[in-house]
Formats: structure tokens, sequence, C-alpha cells
């Protein structure tokens, strides 16, 4: 596998546009996605029990068929709580660009992000599709990437390629979300499109298991938004021939790149954020354990503040695990900072519920770090898992009490 240059446009047969149509102020604000041919697709979506407009009309699309030929996003505006009308915006934007590209509307698959409870400025939308259609390019993906944020200070992109038997296959996406964020998608877009030749059956599965090892393994604050959603398009172009178990192998192997690469992308540009941080969970008694606390720390707003005030406080963190979980045992817990994927590595800071004597000046400079490791051991079981998170600041609560 190799990463390469194009995003969402890098596989065959994909063109993208991202312009300014009147949402925002100046900056793009609606983007296109287009396959020149119709392709597989699919797609997972908030659990969020309100869920925009645009959530329900792509879901029923997909419902109609599993396939798609283009996704139209428009930013700054969520299209949620906005009734029956917002659901007949939804799809009189799937039929204005079905319109200009000659494809049935339940064909094309719509996206809102931004502001809840505002109606869509329908007629800026409409009065731009000619031009959205007109600038398609195979080179655009950056364009689109920036129409679809919102918080966001950059956008995000990445595309791959792996051999699968004779044909070379690509993998490309975008991605937006910065706030919000919390397992199950949360408020985050997610973009991806291939030209691989993969079953309706196979590229689900596939998308599944790339997102549970990816978008539910990020939190900013740990709340859900109403909009959120993943979708994949594959159209075929690349003709490799029917996947064997190890093709598809290969094929999840690249799918699961490129959504961690967007995954920690977002983590990265979280709003206000200053700390990358990976919290490992090991000797947990099963995978639900092991999550259940390694998101409790990495949603602790005490834990949180102690990252962006460089704070090596790891009486925070015991504190929290011992709460996360009944099966918790003191004795059994240990503690290390600055420990990131080699497990040898980190300072220990409590061994088997007792505070060791560690040096808290290179603590503090680990916390000075961009990037913190926190290992976590409970001495139950053999299960593992690990979650990305970043700190919590007063640029955060700016950004979201003006939003």
């Amino acid at each position: 596998m190799r990463i390469i240059k194009g995003g969402i446009t890098a596989a065959r047969g994909f063109l993208a546009s991202g312009i300014h149509c009147g949402i925002k102020y100046k900056k793009r604000d609606l983007a296109l996605i287009y396959s020149v041919i119709p392709s597989s697709a699919c797609g997972l979506f908030t659990q969020n029990r309100v869920k925009a407009a645009p959530i329900k009309v792509t879901q029923s699309h997909l419902r109609e068929n599993n396939r798609a030929q283009a996704i139209v996003v428009n930013s700054a505006n969520a299209n949620c709580c906005t009734g029956s009308q917002g659901i007949r915006d939804a799809r009189r934007m799937c039929e204005s660009v079905a319109g200009r590209l000659c494809i049935k509307p339940d064909d094309v698959l719509v996206a809102s992000t931004g502001i809840i409870g505002q109606r869509l400025p329908m007629k800026k939308i409409k009065n731009k599709t000619a031009l959205l259609v007109e600038r398609l390019s195979s080179l655009a993906s950056l364009e689109a990437a920036e129409a679809i944020m919102t918080t966001d200070t950059l956008p995000k992109q990445i595309s791959v390629e792996v051999k699968i038997g004779r044909a070379k296959v690509k993998v490309g996406g975008i991605a937006k979300g910065a706030g919000m964020i919390s397992p199950h998608l949360a408020t985050m877009l997610a973009f991806i499109t291939t030209d691989a030749a993969i079953d309706k059956r196979r590229l689900k599965t596939a998308l599944e298991d790339a997102a549970d090892n990816s978008f539910n393994l990020i939190t900013v604050e740990g709340d859900t938004s109403t909009n959120d959603m993943v979708l994949v398009l594959a159209n075929g172009l690349a003709a490799n021939k029917v996947m064997t178990t190890e093709d598809f192998k290969v094929f999840r192997k690249a799918l699961n790149f490129v959504c961690l690469s967007l995954a920690k992308m977002i983590i990265k540009d979280a709003e206000g954020a200053s700390k990358f941080v990976e919290i490992h969970v090991e000797e947990a008694r099963d995978i639900v354990q092991a999550k259940k606390v390694a998101f409790r720390v990495a949603n602790s707003p005490l834990v949180k503040t102690a990252l962006f005030g460089e704070n090596p406080n790891w009486g925070r963190i015991a504190a929290v695990v011992g709460a996360a979980d009944k099966a918790v045992r003191e004795n059994g817990l240990n503690i290390y900072l600055g420990a990131e994927k080699a497990l040898s590595r980190g300072i220990k800071v409590l061994g088997k519920g007792v505070a060791l004597k560690a040096d808290q000046q290179k603590l503090c400079r680990l916390f000075k770090r961009a990037r913190i490791g926190i290992r976590i051991t409970l001495g139950l079981g053999k299960f593992a898992s690990h979650v990305f998170t970043c700190d919590l600041s007063d640029k955060y609560v700016e950004i979201n009490a003006k939003y």
C-alpha cells in the first residue's frame, strides 16, 4: 500500500467540486462528488435519535438499491429540526443535482452540516447547482474538502493505492469534524470513494469494520450530533477480478488506513485542541470494559483540562478509572504516562494501586508535548482497546459559546 495524491478523486472515474453558494459569507459551502458510472454505495449514520433531514433522505435512497452516482453536501446549515419542509429541501437538493447530471434523483445522496434549526436557503443552492456541476474535476478534491468544513481549521483528505490481483485499486476520502465528536460518528462527515470492483455485502462489512477501528474510537467531548454520516462509493473501474479472501483483506486494510487517517485528522483539528492524546487500556475483562474505561478517561473534563494545563495529575486518571466500571480493582491498577504504542515505554506512576516515585520534571516535559500517551492496565484479563482524544481548552469554550 502506498499513499498517493488525489483524495476523493484519486480513484478512477470520480470527480469533485467545491464552490461558494452564499450560505457562508465568503468561503466554499457547497460540494459535489460524482462517479461517471453508477456505484455500489453504503453508509453509516449517527445514532442520535434526533436525525437531520439529509440523513433520512440518504437512508431512504440507499434502501432503494444500495446504489449512488453522486453526493451533494452543504456546510453552515444542518437542515435539522426543520420538519417536513427540511425533507422536501433535502430532496430538492438531490433533484437539482440529478437534473444537471442527467441521472435519477434516487442516485444522489445528500448531507448537510452546520447550525441546527434553520431552513436551507434553497434559492442560493439551486442558483449555484449549474456552476457546481460545471466545476467538476479530477483535481478538485481539496475544494470539496474545504466546502464541507464548519469549525475545522484545515481540510482533511487522504488516498492510497493497493494491488489486488493485477489491478491497481485506489481508495480516497475527505472528512470534516472538529467538535461534538463521539463514537457512533458524531459531528463528522466522511466520504470515501474507490474504483474497486466489490460486492455490496463485502463493501458494507469493510466499512463497518473500518469505522469501528477509526471513527468509533475518537472523542472530543462525548457529544453525538444529528447529521453525521460516512458514505462509501465503489464504481468498479479498476476492473479487478472477483476478490479472493486475500484480496478482500488487502482492500479492508486500505479502507481501514483511509478511515483511521481521517479520524486522526479530526482529533488533531479538534476545536481549540493543543494535544493529540492516545489512551490505551489493557488487561481488561473484555473489549466492552476496555472501551468503557478508555472513553470514560478520554471524556473526563478533569483529565482533559489537566492535559491542556500540562499538569501530569495522574490522580484524576485513577479516580476516573475507578468510577468507570464496578469490576475495577485498585490493587490491579497500573498507570503509565507518556506511553504510546510500544508497551515498554512511558513513566509508571501507579503500580498495583500504589503511587510510585516518578521524576516530576520529566513528567512535566512529557505533558508539554503535542502528542501524549496514557497507558492503563486493569489486571483483570487479556483484552485491550484504545481511544484517540484531545485536551479541552479555553478556546473550545470560546468557539462553542459563539457557534
